[in-house]
């Protein structure tokens, strides 16, 4: 795994997936236009400007979850990047000035390869389990950890002089 770093990376002396604590159930998976092969973007600022939205489809049994959300309400949708590394614990990202730990940047490259995204309910239902969004920058077939509900009363972080570090 370690042959293909850039300078200044580092990568763990273990693989994390051997050290499992707990175990992940799936909610179901996104559908997105994206993939290896695509020009997927890089986050989710530049998947708005694309257009292409994207959906998420629930497993078997969740659909009933999707119960009191409402078209045009934000979400967040975590994700299970699957196809990301996970051992580098220090990366080199190419819009840094330099190396920064993984735990100070938003790259898919974790020891366990969450991702959220803060998306907008595009249509909705519940019957089927489906979810359109306003955006992704997941591969088709990510799978879903889980969604949650925006709620500006605790998702909004307070007020502080200084910006985001990375």
């Amino acid at each position: 795994m370690g042959d293909d770093l850039r300078d200044g990376e580092a990568v763990l002396p273990f693989d994390p997936a051997a050290r499992a604590d707990a175990t992940v159930c799936f909610i179901g998976h996104v559908r997105s236009g994206w993939g290896p092969d695509t020009d997927t973007p890089r986050n989710i600022g530049p998947a708005r400007t694309t257009g292409q939205g994207a959906r998420i489809e629930l497993f078997e049994g969740m659909a009933a979850g999707l119960t009191g959300l409402r078209v045009g309400q934000p979400i967040i949708v975590m994700t299970w990047m699957h196809q990301g590394r996970r051992d580098l614990i220090v990366q080199a990202p190419r819009h840094a000035d330099g190396p920064r730990g993984t735990f100070a940047i938003r790259s898919p490259r974790r020891p366990n390869p969450v991702a959220l995204s803060t998306v907008v309910i595009a249509s909705l239902d519940i019957d089927a389990g489906v979810i359109g969004i306003d955006a992704t920058d997941a591969f088709d077939g990510t799978p879903v950890v889980d969604i949650k509900p925006w709620l500006p009363t605790v998702d909004m972080p307070p007020e502080t002089d200084g910006g985001p570090a990375g």
